[in-house]
């Protein structure tokens, strides 16, 4: 079973035979890997009873369920991995949502699409309409997305709220991870997504 990269590179950040919980897991591609290739005790919370269907039909331990209300009911440090990819901007409230992130998971592994992207920039620039790409799919009118960022919008959100960046990893247009790494002034133009595990400090 292979996955598409920026899915294999969420996946590589998990350690063999960890704890893991994969919040919006939609089919469960990214969890039945998990569970098959890393051995991970992995259990998934997705909104659409569809979605839900077909991780059951796959053996998955997957509930229903609204990541904007039903986080707060699960206790700290429950699991070692807690997974959001490409679901935060859909969150009404992201910052509640990244506060029980770090809060349920030793560590978050969370990923952005970037409307800073090159690409998007300068759709806006010469059509003045929102652009519509392979990360970003929808018409305005009819996205789920209720909350765009760009990469540096996000990490600025994250040293906000304490929480540290341990690793980011981004991907490009094709979904191709990019050569760029760690904390490069470029990403933020020139990634379409950005990856990124993170950990709650502890504050003295």
């Amino acid at each position: 079973m292979q996955l598409r990269p920026s899915l294999q590179a969420i996946a590589d950040l998990v350690p063999e035979g960890s704890k893991v919980l994969d919040i919006g897991c939609g089919d469960g591609e990214l969890l039945k890997w998990l569970t098959k290739e890393k051995h991970v005790d992995g259990r998934g919370l997705e909104l659409g009873q569809s979605g839900v269907n077909a991780c059951i039909a796959e053996g998955l331990a997957v509930v229903q369920g609204d990541a904007d209300t039903d986080l707060q009911y699960y206790p700290s440090r429950a699991y070692d991995y807690v997974i959001l990819s490409q679901t935060l901007q859909t969150m009404r409230d992201p910052k509640e949502v990244l506060i029980n992130l770090v809060r349920i998971g030793h560590r978050a592994i969370v990923s952005v699409p970037n409307f800073g992207y090159w690409k998007n920039r300068l759709y806006l620039m010469f059509f003045g309409r929102m652009p519509v790409t392979k990360t970003l799919t929808y018409q305005w009118y009819d996205t789920p997305n209720i909350h765009f960022c760009t990469l540096s919008d996000f990490v600025h959100l994250c040293n906000l709220m304490h929480i540290v960046i341990e690793k980011r990893v981004y991907t490009d247009d094709q979904g191709s991870l990019s050569c760029l790494k760690g904390k490069n002034i470029f990403a933020n133009v020139l990634s379409d997504e950005g990856i990124f595990l993170l950990k709650e400090k502890l504050l003295l």
